[in-house]
């Protein structure tokens, strides 16, 4: 393979300047769409020794016969253009997103001569607002049914509402009562407009004041012993307060925001969009993401605000917009969002405090559903199938993985060592079949692994030795005494099956210590492949360069699943055995019993801190006095 591609620019041709670049295939299409503030700075980094790419971009550059970019004036017009182009082409090597069309908004189609409200999922009428996104259509439903008994707008079709004025007769919501528009001869086109404008503003968060307004009104109808009056004001006010239950105030009543959870690995990535209007989430997003080349996280904040904003109207885009890390480029993207809004907008990473807590609420969100994707994806039938088989052909096995084991170690500072070892039957885990082990005495994560696999393929033996002598007692049962009964309820070996397939976590060493142990253990039939986390490779044993599966494919997927629950089981058992063990420290001193260890450990928080807190520290604790703060202080520092 050549080092220097054919179509790499000759010194001194790119550019200095700012500017959008874009990379084509021999057929034209554009691949990837990217901006840059020093365009020889950036593009010199894609021209590098092969050898030092990532295999995704290596792989972008290697399908690319040319690259082009064009030079603008500021940052803030490379952005515009760089978004442009991507919503143009829909270059497969930028990040895509799966969630157009999915979610339901409310709109009010403020163009019309009689603006209306309705449910849509068409995020391009023209002259319309929007809220939400809402999770389900019914939840718009039911905001919409609660807010027009206080703002009576339209909610009839246009043919309705033609049909309406011109034969004089109310539409049918307009005669049952749920639709308040002129047609219903209740009021003018002007004050039917006036009433769209306080639904506009109730929606977008100035909700005390219709509240207090409701409030005066209601009294004051009360004070004239107009009690029909205030009837129907109270109802307005229980429809408000219904309304206003549905999103709790999590933040000042003032407060326009914005906030983007993030959760992403080297494949995908998960966002949640929390819109906060006066202070309550009036509406969540949920977005994943495909990446094929390796960006940043603060580069993908920069894609995700592009994407969120570059289509919005002015009055959708808030005051703060807050994220996980600012991009390298936020005071552009500030500037940008300014021009669009026509107001002013920071662009800032929420440090402590209510918002803070909100982001993490967010991005919580998003690691779930980052997880749920994942595991959607190895949960479906077609699928899984797909994965297996595709994962055959990669490895180049003579059948499926039906059975695949991987293997995790976990440490703290070489201490606590243990491995995990989980089981997917048919690229579904058999959590009743996962197990954790103990490594008393290691070198290093490679003789640990050595060691647990050891322990394991040992079993297969036994096993095998077990399920053969049941098979000869059988045998000679029923030779000696065809009448007697058939024993078919065994005590079920401890690891019942041999493996197709075993995964390591990790690169070429780990992988070579597994292949040792397999080859110790005479088991070289079983298939072993090992997963390295930087770059998703795929390491096979003896094989100087790694398998690089698709980004997009199954089997990828179905390793990267094995890897994640297989580090997450071991990190579990190691908290567990940390626990455990700072316990059984804890009660070798005199006076400290169980119900004073949970109070210290509850309080502290981790066992580290608990080591690092002095005496006077823990005495802050009822129930520990300075002499038993004293013993606790001593007895960690010997541990």
């Amino acid at each position: 393979m050549a080092d220097a591609l054919p179509y790499k620019p000759r010194p001194g041709e790119i550019p200095t300047q700012p500017g959008v670049y874009r990379f084509r295939d021999a057929d034209g299409r554009v691949l990837y769409v990217g901006k840059a503030k020093n365009l020889r700075a950036r593009l010199s980094n894609y021209f590098a020794p092969l050898h030092t790419l990532h295999e995704r971009t290596r792989r972008m550059v290697l399908t690319a016969a040319s690259v082009e970019w064009t030079v603008v004036g500021s940052d803030v017009e490379s952005l515009q253009l760089e978004y442009m182009w991507i919503q143009e082409f829909s270059p497969p090597f930028n990040v895509r997103y799966k969630d157009d069309k999915s979610y339901p908004y409310m709109a009010i189609t403020l163009a019309d001569e009689a603006p209306r409200v309705i449910v849509t999922r068409n995020r391009r009428i023209p002259g319309a607002r929007y809220f939400g996104p809402y999770p389900k259509v019914w939840a718009v439903h039911d905001t919409i049914d609660l807010m027009i008994k206080v703002f009576p707008i339209r909610t009839c079709s246009d043919a309705s509402y033609k049909k309406a004025m011109a034969s004089g007769r109310p539409c049918f919501p307009g005669q049952i009562g749920r639709c308040g528009g002129p047609c219903s001869m209740k009021v003018t086109i002007e004050e039917h407009r006036a009433i769209v404008d306080d639904f506009v503003a109730f929606m977008a968060g100035g909700d005390q004041r219709f509240a207090r307004d409701l409030t005066k009104r209601m009294r004051e109808a009360s004070a004239a012993m107009d009690y029909e009056s205030a009837a129907l004001y109270r109802d307005r006010l229980q429809a408000i307060d219904a309304v206003l239950s549905r999103s709790s105030l999590v933040l000042a009543e003032d407060t326009d925001a914005d906030l983007f959870g993030i959760a992403e690995d080297e494949l995908s990535a998960a966002v949640q969009h929390f819109v906060v209007r006066g202070g309550r989430v009036r509406g969540v997003r949920a977005t994943t993401i495909d990446k094929e080349l390796d960006i940043s996280g603060a580069d993908l904040v920069d894609q995700v605000i592009q994407r969120t904003y570059g289509a919005a109207a002015a009055g959708e885009i808030p005051r703060q917009v807050l994220v996980p890390t600012l991009p390298d480029d936020a005071a552009d993207l500030e500037q940008w969002l300014q021009e669009r809004r026509g107001k002013s907008v920071t662009l800032q990473v929420a440090q402590r405090g209510r918002k803070a807590d909100l982001l993490r609420t967010a991005t919580l969100n998003a690691q779930q559903a980052l997880l749920l994707h994942k595991t959607r994806r190895t949960s479906d039938y077609t699928a899984r199938t797909k994965a297996l088989t595709d994962l055959r052909i990669a490895l180049g096995m003579d059948e499926a993985p039906l059975r695949i084991e991987c293997y995790d170690v976990s440490h703290l500072s070489g201490t606590n060592v243990v491995a995990s070892m989980v089981v997917f039957e048919d690229g579904l885990p058999r959590k009743d079949q996962y197990r954790s082990f103990g490594v008393p005495e290691t070198t290093d994560d490679t003789d640990s692994l050595y060691q647990v696999l050891t322990r394991r393929l040992a079993h297969v033996d036994r096993d095998d030795a077990a399920s053969d002598a049941d098979a000869a007692e059988a045998a000679v049962t029923a030779d000696s005494d065809p009448d007697a009964p058939v024993v078919t309820d065994r005590k079920r070996p401890r690891f019942a099956y041999r493996p197709q397939l075993l995964v390591v976590d990790g690169g070429a060493p780990q992988v070579a210590a597994a292949a040792r142990a397999l080859e110790d253990a005479g088991h070289t039939e079983i298939a072993l492949c090992g997963i390295a986390k930087r770059l998703e490779e795929i390491w096979l044993p003896g094989e100087e360069y790694p398998v690089i599966l698709p980004r997009t494919s199954e089997a990828l997927y179905l390793l990267q699943r094995l890897r994640d629950e297989a580090h997450r089981f071991a990190i579990t058992h190691q908290r567990k055995r940390r626990r455990r063990d700072i316990s059984s420290v804890l009660s070798e001193v005199p006076g400290l019993g169980d119900a004073r260890i949970k109070a210290l450990l509850r309080h502290f928080g981790s066992v580290t801190a608990l080591s690092a807190a002095t005496a006077d520290e823990m005495t802050a604790l009822p129930g520990i006095g300075p002499k038993l703060a004293t013993a606790i202080e001593q007895r960690l520092a010997n541990r």
